[in-house]
């Protein structure tokens, strides 16, 4: 039987906000790509990166490969780091191509089990734990749950975690004590952003937050 403690915050923070509808992105691509240009930056940034390839009708895998390192890198600046990331992200294409998705990203998900793409796409350049996750579960709709610095402070604070696990003892931990529902994992993970950036901030806004009647650390 699953630990229902690893509900309560979920619905606090849905009673609170309601669905997130998240990740934004209109094509299956565009989310990849995304999760690509959000490493390390804010989503406003990304957001720019992706209008600048819209812009350019390169807003697709067969494009971005056929664009030079420094014109791809270019488009790519309001991201930062943006020479790394035009090899990231053409290394994803390369990746797809490869798989013979070029066309339609989102048929990755009918190429294997979610054990076997996930270790496929984290032998890709660039891509690390939380970025395979995202594209696994917000590109593909497969039951991935994404770990980032939002969950590991929050569940922290919460005495659920000790604060030394690896990703994969966190991601673990959660799966475990979830129903293994997609739709939960997306809307789940999506608050936990949102409070991660109003509320539970390194310096904390403890007086309005949505899970004091569950926050041993609350004041």
């Amino acid at each position: 039987m699953r630990d229902k403690t690893l509900l309560a915050p979920y619905d606090l923070l849905l009673a609170r906000h309601g669905p997130q509808h998240w990740w934004p992105g209109e094509t299956a691509f565009e989310v990849m790509v995304g999760a690509v240009l959000t490493q390390n930056t804010a989503w406003a940034n990304v957001e720019k990166a992706i209008a600048n390839l819209r812009r350019a009708d390169a807003l697709g895998c067969a494009a971005i490969l056929g664009l030079g390192d420094g014109e791809l890198a270019e488009q790519l600046r309001p991201a930062g780091y943006f020479n790394v990331k035009a090899r990231r992200l053409k290394s994803l294409c390369g990746f797809l191509a490869a798989r013979g998705v070029t066309e339609a990203p989102e048929e990755l998900a009918d190429q294997g089990g979610l054990a076997e793409l996930r270790h496929d796409l984290l032998a890709v350049h660039g891509i690390g734990e939380e970025t395979a996750d995202s594209i696994l579960l917000y590109a593909l709709d497969l039951p991935s749950f994404v770990v980032d610095a939002y969950t590991r402070r929050i569940f922290a604070r919460l005495g659920l975690l000790r604060g030394s696990e690896t990703y994969a003892d966190i991601q673990r931990l959660i799966e475990a004590n979830l129903p293994r529902d997609r739709r939960l994992y997306n809307e789940y993970h999506a608050l936990i952003v949102r409070l991660g950036k109003e509320q539970c901030r390194p310096r904390p806004r403890c007086a309005d937050c949505p899970l004091n009647p569950i926050c041993p650390t609350a004041p």
